[in-house]
C-alpha cells in the first residue's frame, strides 16, 4: 500500500484525508532514510521527494516553473498538440485526458481554451495532480484556466464509457500512455520523469484503451508517441504530426466543429 509522510504534525488532519481518499498509509519521517522517492506532505503540498538524503523533488505546480513558461512563450495554437486536437479561433474541443500523469497536456489545452477532464489511476500520482490543482485554483494567473480542468481519480478501462447520444460526447479523447523511452528533453524533466517512472512504471495495457476511447469521442482521438514508435494497438492513424521527439497520431471520425442545432 503506498504510504503517505506528513512533515508537519499540524498537517495531520489533512494528510488523512489524503490517506482516506488515496488509500495510502500515514508513515513517519524516518522513511526518507530509504532509497526512492516517498510521497511527502508539508506546508507546499504534496511532493515527492528523493529519499537516503537525495535532494530531487517533484510537484506539480501550475503557477510557475516550465508550466508558466510554457503557456507564456509555448507558442499557442502553433504547437503541434493543438493542431492535433483540432484547435481553432473558432472551436475549442472538449477534451478527456484518459492518462492524465501530472496533468502538463491537459493544463497546455486548457490554456488554449479546452475544457479538460482528466483521469488518473495511479493513487501517487491522482493526489499530486489534484493538489497542484487545489494549490492554482486561486491563482491570479492561471485561476481561469484551472476552472476549465478537472479529475477523477480512476482507470480509464472503467471511466471511458460510450454515450448514445452526441451531445453527451466528449469531441476529443487523448492518450498518452506511458513506456519505458529514455526521458528527452531539459535536466528537470528527466527528474521529474525519473521519479514518474519510478511509481507508475509501464502502461502495459495501453493497447485496450485505444479502441474504448474510439468508441467515446465524437470527432478524433489523439495518441502521443514517442517520434519513432509504432502506432498504439499497430491500428495506423489517419495521420500524424511528427516532431522532433514525439509524435501525435491523430484518429479522426467527424470534422472537430460545434454540434449542429
Amino acid at each position: 500500500m503506498p504510504q503517505l509522510i506528513c512533515l508537519q504534525d499540524t498537517l495531520l488532519p489533512q494528510a488523512q484525508q489524503w490517506c482516506d481518499y488515496y488509500g495510502f498509509t500515514l508513515a513517519t519521517a524516518e522513511q526518507l532514510q530509504q532509497p526512492g522517492f516517498h510521497l511527502v506532505l508539508d506546508q507546499s503540498g504534496l511532493a515527492l521527494q528523493q529519499g537516503d538524503a537525495g535532494k530531487a523533488r517533484v510537484q506539480v505546480d501550475f503557477t510557475a516553473g516550465a508550466a508558466a513558461h510554457r503557456r507564456k512563450f509555448g507558442g499557442g495554437m502553433g504547437q503541434d498538440i493543438a493542431k492535433a486536437i483540432g484547435i481553432s479561433s473558432a472551436y475549442k474541443p472538449s477534451v478527456i485526458d484518459a492518462t492524465a500523469g501530472l496533468g502538463r497536456d491537459s493544463f497546455v489545452l486548457a490554456t488554449l481554451g479546452c475544457r479538460v477532464h482528466s483521469h488518473e489511476r495511479q493513487p501517487i500520482v491522482a493526489a499530486l495532480l489534484q493538489d497542484g490543482l487545489d494549490r492554482a485554483k486561486d491563482h491570479p494567473e492561471v485561476a481561469d484556466i484551472i476552472a476549465r480542468m478537472s479529475l477523477t481519480f480512476g482507470s480509464s478501462h472503467q471511466l471511458l464509457v460510450p454515450q448514445p447520444e452526441p451531445q453527451l460526447q466528449t469531441d476529443v479523447v487523448y492518450l498518452d500512455p506511458m513506456f519505458g523511452e529514455d526521458a528527452k528533453g531539459s535536466a528537470q524533466v528527466k527528474k521529474d520523469m525519473q521519479a514518474f517512472r519510478s511509481v507508475v512504471g509501464a502502461d502495459m495495457d495501453a493497447d485496450e484503451l485505444l479502441q474504448r476511447a474510439l468508441s467515446c469521442a465524437r470527432c478524433r482521438v489523439v495518441v502521443k508517441r514517442g517520434r519513432k514508435a509504432a502506432p498504439l494497438a499497430g491500428k495506423a492513424p489517419s495521420y500524424a504530426l511528427t516532431g522532433k521527439s514525439n509524435r501525435f497520431d491523430v484518429y479522426a471520425l467527424a470534422k472537430v466543429a460545434p454540434l449542429e442545432e
